[in-house]
Order: C-alpha cells, then sequence, then structure tokens
C-alpha cells in the first residue's frame, strides 16, 4: 500500500473529499487535531477499527475515543447525559476534553458499555467528520507505546505503506493527548486521562472529581492511557524530580557520556548543562507539552541510549506532563 500525503490548504481542498471517500469505504486516514494526530476510522464500522488495533498493535481492550463535529450527533451514540456531562461539554467542546457516556447504537464489538466522546478543535478534523458524515475513532496515529505523532512526519516515519492517506494540516498546537472524563456513572465524575483541561478547571465549572489510577493487569481500560506502555522512546528514560538545584547537579553527575547520554531540560536550566545533548523542552508548561513527543522522538533520531529528564511540578497542566513522562520512562522515577 502507497500511503497518500496531503498536504491541507484549504478546506475545500479535493483531498478532502478523497479522505472521507476513504473513511466510508472502510479505510484509514491520520488526520491533525489540536491534540496529536489520530488515526481516522468510521467509528461505526467494526472492521474499520479491526483495522486501527492491527495497524497500530493496539492491545484488544485499549478502548478507542469517536470524535464527532456537532453536539447533535451525540444524541445518536450516548444516551442518559447528566447535566454535569452537558455542562463540561458545553464549556469545553470543541476542545481536547473527552468524556465517557453510556452508549446508544455503537457496535459492541468496538467499544464498552461506555462510549468516550469528544469534539476536536481542529478545522480539518470537523470537516473530515462532516464529509464523512460519521463519527471518526481516532487514537493515535503512531505505532502502540511510540510517542505520540504531532506532526504529519511522525506518523508517516510510524505508518508509512500501512494507512491509506495521511492530511498533513501542520504541527498540532496542544501536543498532549485530551483529557478523558468520565460521567457515565451515578457518583462524582473521575478523571481517568489528565491532558490540558486540568482538574482545577473541571472542578471550578461543576465541583469536586475524582482521579483515577492506571487500570489493573485483569482489568479493561475505560479510557485509553490507562493500563499500558505509552509514549515511550527506545532510548532509557529517567526522570528526575525534587528541587531544581538538586536536579539539575545530580543529571549533570549522571549524564556522564556526551554521545550516547542525552538530556531533557526546560529552556530556564538547559544552560547549565556542560553536555552536548541537551534537548530543550520549552520556557512554560504549555509549551514543554506542546514539544514534549517531538523531544521524545527527537531523542532516537538521535540515536540515544539513555536520556535524563527533568521533572516539572505536577500541578495545573503539569499534571499531564508528568503522567506522559512517567508512562515514557516505565516510571523509571528518581527523586533527588
Amino acid at each position: 500500500m502507497k500511503t497518500i500525503v496531503a498536504r491541507i490548504l484549504s478546506l475545500n481542498d479535493a483531498a478532502m473529499a478523497e479522505a472521507a471517500d476513504i473513511i466510508k469505504n472502510g479505510g484509514l486516514v491520520a488526520l491533525p487535531t489540536e491534540t496529536v494526530y489520530g488515526l481516522g476510522a468510521n467509528a461505526l464500522d467494526e472492521a474499520a477499527c479491526a483495522k486501527v488495533y492491527a495497524v497500530k498493535g493496539r492491545p484488544s481492550d485499549n478502548p478507542l475515543i469517536m470524535h464527532i463535529s456537532d453536539v447533535a450527533m451525540l444524541d445518536s451514540i450516548a444516551k442518559n447525559v447528566p447535566p454535569m456531562a452537558e455542562k463540561l461539554i458545553q464549556t469545553f467542546w470543541p476542545g481536547p476534553l473527552t468524556v465517557i457516556l453510556q452508549r446508544k447504537n455503537v457496535p459492541r464489538g468496538t467499544f464498552l458499555d461506555t462510549v468516550a466522546v469528544r469534539m476536536p478543535k481542529n478545522p480539518i478534523a470537523l470537516r473530515l467528520i462532516d464529509l464523512a458524515k460519521t463519527p471518526i475513532a481516532a487514537p493515535s496515529a503512531n505505532l502502540s507505546g511510540r510517542p505520540s505523532p504531532t506532526t504529519a512526519g511522525h506518523v508517516l516515519r510510524d505508518l508509512s505503506g500501512k494507512i491509506d492517506m495521511i492530511l498533513d494540516g501542520g504541527p498540532c498546537e496542544v501536543g498532549l493527548e485530551s483529557t478523558v472524563i468520565d460521567c457515565s456513572g451515578d457518583g462524582a465524575p473521575v478523571i481517568l486521562r489528565p491532558g490540558s483541561v486540568t482538574r482545577e478547571m473541571i472542578e471550578g465549572l461543576i465541583g469536586p472529581v475524582g482521579m483515577a489510577t492506571e487500570a489493573a493487569k485483569d482489568e479493561a481500560p475505560k479510557s485509553p492511557g490507562m493500563k499500558y506502555r505509552h509514549y515511550a522512546p527506545e532510548a532509557k528514560l529517567t526522570v528526575v524530580v525534587g528541587e531544581a538545584e538538586k536536579v539539575r547537579a545530580k543529571i549533570q553527575s549522571l549524564a556522564t557520556d556526551t554521545e550516547k547520554i542525552g538530556i531533557m531540560a526546560t529552556a530556564e536550566s538547559a544552560y547549565y548543562y556542560k553536555h552536548k545533548n541537551v534537548l530543550i523542552m520549552g520556557d512554560s508548561h504549555e509549551a514543554i507539552a506542546a514539544n514534549l513527543f517531538d523531544m521524545l522522538r527527537l531523542c532516537d533520531e538521535m540515536g540515544l541510549e539513555e536520556v535524563f529528564v527533568e521533572g516539572v511540578a505536577e500541578e495545573g497542566l503539569g499534571v499531564a506532563i508528568m503522567n506522559r513522562l512517567k508512562k515514557a520512562a516505565s516510571y523509571n522515577i528518581l527523586k533527588v
């Protein structure tokens, strides 16, 4: 299979209609969203969704997120939407928030008793859903376990020859996958995966919410990112946390091989290190989030064997950043 790559400069590009036809006919199209690039398939076509799992090498119990372009589409796929979920939807859609609801008229082989839904804040994604006239299931368009793709180039490196088409809409703005919140039960909503819609933002709107831990090995996860190793480069990753001065000193003492070892640092402290391979993550939580997966992929492109990463404060968006870093490092955390 030859993968078509189409740079989208207008929502009226012929490639948009071609991509919609591919989705309608059970094919796979990688599309940009504001978070990461998604691997799109007709969410109501079990065979098409099965292709997503096969191409990614995704565990079969790792659920998909359904993307819609209009709140009216929600009525056909979800039921018993509680008032708190409606308030979240009205406030944060379109945007990087996925809401888990009780499912309706959705293939049981593709989803759980619940369905995870979001409306992306990206005009290309919204236009494709409209043209395809179906919700689109779109997990990150990468090989399972690898860092999520935030550019069309990342997708091409992982999935070239395995999918029908890539819609190139430029780099993703947010850089981390959506926040996932479970509103399907009778109790308080629970955040299953942190993202750029933070716990503080959500609680400021609807009051206290829970924060889930990872799913157990024998438990089916309700959300992507709850059970399996994610976001990992080939290099061994160690996240170093503590007071900034102690973190820098510890990393400098450990990064002895200037060829095979790398350092991922904030812009504030990057110039502290006397080392060849220093990757600057950014000067704010927003910048770090947007750059994070690109930095992890760059580690492999540079041929690094080990990488030490400065941890960030786990508050606000920092919770989501550390969530991704911990998973990428297989929870190899060094406290100083």
